[in-house]
């Protein structure tokens, strides 16, 4: 059986990254080994999820220019959560900007966040 382990997410520093995601976020360091000359392997995750997020610092200018818009300006990031009120208030309360309100759609309740670099996420309870 698959599943996909790792999504690439290009980041200013790798520090200020960990801390918006497992604070702001709540997501868990599972990796941060260093691979010389300033490269490291950092793997971030949402708690209880199969799909990391590795970090990965832009190291030149075609890769910083993509810092913060990775999708066009579209969604490229769903965060699914057991308890949206409680993610949502919590996000809230930690400083997280929402571009809206949540809202009911067919697929369930969702709400759209943006990430330290500007990257739009949705932050959603699907119904299944």
């Amino acid at each position: 059986m698959a599943h996909l382990g790792l999504v690439a997410l290009l980041v200013r520093d790798y520090d200020e990254a960990i801390d918006f995601f497992t604070g702001p976020l709540g997501f868990v360091l599972r990796e941060d080994l260093p691979q010389g000359d300033g490269k490291r392997w950092v793997v971030v995750d949402p708690p209880g999820g199969q799909t990391g997020l590795l970090l990965a610092r832009a190291v030149n200018p075609e890769q910083e220019a993509r810092i913060g818009d990775q999708h066009g300006g579209r969604v490229g990031f769903f965060l699914d959560v057991d308890d949206f009120a409680a993610a949502h208030a919590r996000m809230t309360s930690a400083g997280v900007h929402f571009e809206e309100e949540p809202r009911h759609e067919v697929y369930g309740t969702v709400a759209v966040f943006r990430d330290l670099y500007g990257n739009r996420w949705d932050l959603l309870t699907t119904r299944g």
